[in-house]
């Protein structure tokens, strides 16, 4: 069962409507997303949406499908040299002050360069539904497009309110390229 939270109450709903009458769109970026242009792989946003007949806030997070295969290739390179090097710290965990492990960075290089080369992981488009989230429903998505704009945002949330969206199950690999420049 779902618990309730702050996005489901109609006060929270309507300030998310007038912020985004405010913006002119039918979004608005979350306040950590500020450094957002016409040219980002990714973006933070909030929306209002029906879920079971009622409005809700939905808090979305979409990158391009592009960066979502980075990140899968990062997550496991990093798995494989975290057994290799018993003192390298996982990005996630790190601290300041804690010294890199320079050999197993470099090491993590060439574990994505040759996992691209093997299109070892491949990726398709996805929407994400997570109704037990901290702030209305969590959106995790993923779209085969060069960047994130404006224009991607309202398309997807007007296609996602309409029950149109319409995901490309392809599988797809990218080079992303470390490849050192002579």
């Amino acid at each position: 069962m779902m618990m309730m939270n702050d996005g489901f109450k109609q006060e929270e709903i309507d300030q998310l409507k007038a912020e985004c009458e405010d913006e002119g769109q039918s979004f608005v970026l979350v306040e950590d997303e500020e450094d957002f242009d016409d040219e980002s792989e990714f973006a933070h946003f909030q929306f209002v949406g029906m879920h079971e007949g009622k409005e809700v806030i939905y808090d979305a997070l979409l990158s391009t499908l592009s960066l979502h295969h980075s990140s899968l290739l990062y997550e496991e390179a990093e798995k494989k040299v975290v057994k290799i090097y018993k003192d390298f710290v996982p990005f996630e965990e790190r601290v300041e002050g804690v010294k890199v492990n320079e050999e197993a960075e470099q090491m993590i290089e060439e574990l994505i360069e040759e996992m691209e080369d093997e299109e070892t992981i491949k990726v398709s488009e996805f929407v994400e539904i997570e109704l037990d989230f901290e702030y209305g429903i969590g959106l995790d998505i993923a779209l085969n497009v060069e960047e994130i704009t404006v224009e991607v945002i309202e398309d997807f949330i007007k296609n996602f309110n309409a029950g149109t969206v319409k995901l490309d199950k392809t599988l797809y690999s990218f080079k992303h390229g470390f490849e050192d420049e002579d």
